[in-house]
């Protein structure tokens, strides 16, 4: 039960930190503990699936490096995994005048994060990427696509355990104490023992962070992204992915449409504050996730300075009307009768006290432990070069 590193949580980035671990030095004796029956349960398996580029992040910042990165990394292991994925394109669009400062932005951006192959388009040029789109600017990004998540954890859960790494489900943490300059993690299924722990908690990111006795600097607000697919005989108004150019002060990059790695089109997602940190429905309800989030400051914070938003991001939650006028934006054919429910997933965004949006990945450190206490879109595509970030740290105190 000892072990050299100890990873919590599988999702993409805990298994791509086990992935790399032992890539890095096989020798290590690696656990993994998942609380779920299976991988990728959350965040990795209820996501649309987009390999993003790096078009958006600030340069310099770790999103935009390790994004741009792991995108290489992520179609380099899916081509060597035969592992479905697409590099697609897609194009991000201007609808307003109001928005051609916000797309020339991202065009700088994009080129200063090393983007390669992008191009700024006129309304016809638009038409020959996307018939049916509709904008007065857009950026067509070719480097973007499409790729199946799920498929990606599976992969990796075996190549961990090919390698000699153990992964255990059901197992949920419980508390993560020091004991003679190791860590024992105590679970459901007993306790471990480990040089390291490498904490990669997701929706419960902070939680985990007071468990091994440290205050966590910024709370995890679950918000649940809501989507709906296009009907079958309604897709051909989409051919790959087509966005909005977003709010530059949000990390939400707004409604948009998705081809989906293995059929269908998914438009979406809005963002509200979710009930349970695994709610993926209005209904569904934790009373100790709600309580947190509504005696948190930094919500209170936020939601005053951004009221107009957060109402008009509930309204269109409750509204199909007023989701299809967002979507008639970028594609004014489509009617609320052309779309039907689709699923939903919860993104982990961690917040400070006073109401601001962690905007880059963030880890905290302490002697023998490192916590993922914020990792969002984009740490899918960026899973593996977070993943040897994640790793340098490690081999400095092993």
């Amino acid at each position: 039960m000892k072990y050299d590193a100890v990873i919590v949580g599988g999702g993409i980035v805990g298994l791509a930190t086990a992935f790399r671990l032992l890539e890095a030095k096989p020798q290590l004796k690696i656990l993994l503990l998942e609380k779920e029956a299976k991988l990728a349960a959350h965040q990795t398996g209820n996501n649309s699936g987009v390999l993003h580029a790096g078009l958006y992040y600030k340069p310099g910042s770790e999103k935009a490096r390790c994004a741009v990165q792991g995108l290489q990394q992520m179609i380099a292991f899916c081509r060597e995994n035969g592992i479905a994925h697409e590099q697609c394109g897609k194009i991000v669009v201007a609808t307003e005048t109001n928005e051609l400062e916000r797309l020339e932005n991202l065009w700088k951006r994009g080129n200063e994060n090393g983007l390669q192959g992008l191009r700024k388009l006129n309304p016809a040029q638009i038409k020959e990427i996307e018939p049916h789109a509709a904008g007065i600017a857009a950026i067509h990004v070719p480097q973007e696509g499409i790729v199946d998540y799920p498929a990606v954890c599976e992969k990796l859960g075996e190549l961990i355990r090919q390698a000699g790494g153990e992964i255990k489900l059901n197992t949920r943490v419980e508390k993560i104490i020091s004991d003679g300059g190791e860590k024992v993690v105590e679970t459901s299924a007993g306790n471990f023992r480990a040089k390291f722990v490498v904490a990669c908690g997701g929706l419960h990111a902070d939680r985990v962070v007071k468990m091994s006795g440290q205050k966590p600097t910024a709370k995890i607000v679950p918000f649940r992204g809501e989507y709906y697919v296009i009907k079958k005989d309604r897709q051909h108004f989409v051919r790959n992915l087509i966005y909005p150019v977003p709010e530059a002060k949000f990390p939400f990059l707004g409604v948009h449409f998705t081809r989906l790695i293995h059929g269908g089109i998914e438009a979406g997602p809005n963002a509200v504050l979710a009930f349970a940190r695994e709610g993926y429905k209005w209904t569904d309800f934790n009373l100790r996730d709600f309580a947190e989030s509504v005696c948190y400051p930094g919500l209170w914070k936020f939601l005053a300075k951004y009221p107009s938003l957060c109402g008009y991001e509930i309204r269109r939650s409750l509204s199909r009307a007023e989701f299809t006028r967002s979507l008639q934006k970028l594609v004014p054919e489509i009617r609320a009768e052309d779309i039907e429910p689709g699923g939903a997933g919860v993104r982990a965004q961690a917040m400070t006290s006073d109401g601001k949006l962690v905007e880059d990945f963030h880890f905290e450190e302490a002697s023998g432990m490192l916590h993922v206490v914020n990792a969002p879109s984009p740490a899918a595509t960026a899973s593996l070069a977070i993943g040897q970030t994640i790793v340098k740290r490690v081999m400095k105190q092993l």
